[in-house]
């Protein structure tokens, strides 16, 4: 039942569109840039952020909020398309730290070549791909010519004396977070973590956590009100400094997250923290800044 009633929406010009925003009383300004807004960013992504202005969208009331308009909810977007970017920036730097010291530690305590490949290496991995499946995967599919020469001939064997500094350039991102949890039968995250300088604890859960985040900005996800499933256990200590920089947040919000990328990156590389950046780009912004730090779902909004 519910799905023949989604699936019997039809499909409207970018002109009908604007034209149900209208009629579910959002204000709009200027038709053309709104139908041109829709055209290139698509009307079910603005949807995700609209629904935040409306009276009660999941019991099927999509009026919006008496004096909402098109403008301020775009704002709220192109703001979140920003945040978006700047993280984007600080996690490859995170990304490559974390390749380098994983590489470091792990050709250091068990040799460079040959033993990181085998799957009494990692930890099990319960109902998931086994971390050297994935590991042999990314290698195998990697065009780049440090690869590639050590698959001459498509003997896939040679690829036992590629080096792990090579290797974990081929890597995923997801790939080497599994690396670093479940490396050395689950004691690598700690090693990569007293190599960088931090908190031992939880250390693969705050990678992961990290991997989502990123994943999420590379396929243009919504951060604004969105709660970080793959939520890291950030240290206390460096969360109450976050806090005291951008005020309360909540522990799976977008700046508890950012909390720990910088912890990390500052103990690591030249990079500047990205959370002061932040106060000074979108802090005036209450609506998109309390989104950010006090993540609810729509569902929590309804109106009387």
């Amino acid at each position: 039942m519910i799905w023949r009633a989604v699936s019997a929406k039809p499909a409207l010009s970018w002109s009908r569109q604007r034209e149900l925003l209208l009629d579910r009383g959002l204000t709009i300004a200027r038709d053309d840039d709104c139908e041109k807004f829709l055209a290139s960013e698509n009307y079910y992504r603005f949807a995700g952020y609209a629904r935040y202005f409306q009276r009660a969208p999941h019991h099927g009331d999509d009026a919006f909020l008496p004096g909402t308009t098109f403008e301020q909810i775009r704002a709220v977007y192109d703001a979140d398309r920003l945040l978006r970017e700047l993280l984007s920036a600080q996690l490859a730097r995170v990304e490559i730290l974390l390749r380098s010291h994983t590489a470091y530690v792990i050709a250091l305590s068990h040799g460079p070549r040959g033993r990181y490949l085998q799957e009494s290496f990692y930890a099990a991995a319960g109902d998931h791909e086994r971390t050297v499946e994935s590991a042999f995967r990314d290698i195998k599919r990697s065009k780049e010519r440090h690869i590639l020469r050590f698959a001459a001939a498509g003997d896939q064997e040679l690829f036992g004396q590629l080096p792990v500094w090579s290797a974990v350039e081929a890597w995923s991102f997801g790939t080497l977070s599994k690396c670093i949890e479940r490396g050395d039968a689950g004691r690598l995250a700690a090693q990569v973590a007293a190599s960088l300088g931090v908190a031992k604890s939880g250390f693969a859960y705050r990678v992961r956590a990290l991997v989502y985040l990123r994943n999420r900005c590379a396929h243009h996800g919504r951060l604004w009100h969105h709660s970080v499933i793959d939520a890291g256990p950030t240290p206390n200590n460096v969360r109450a400094k976050a806090k005291r920089l951008a005020g309360q947040f909540a522990p799976r919000s977008v700046f508890d997250v950012v909390a720990s990328l910088d912890d990390i990156v500052l103990r690591g590389t030249e990079a500047a923290p990205l959370l002061p950046a932040l106060v000074d780009e979108f802090a005036a912004d209450v609506e998109f800044w309390g989104g950010l730090a006090l993540p609810i779902s729509p569902r929590d909004h309804v109106t009387d």
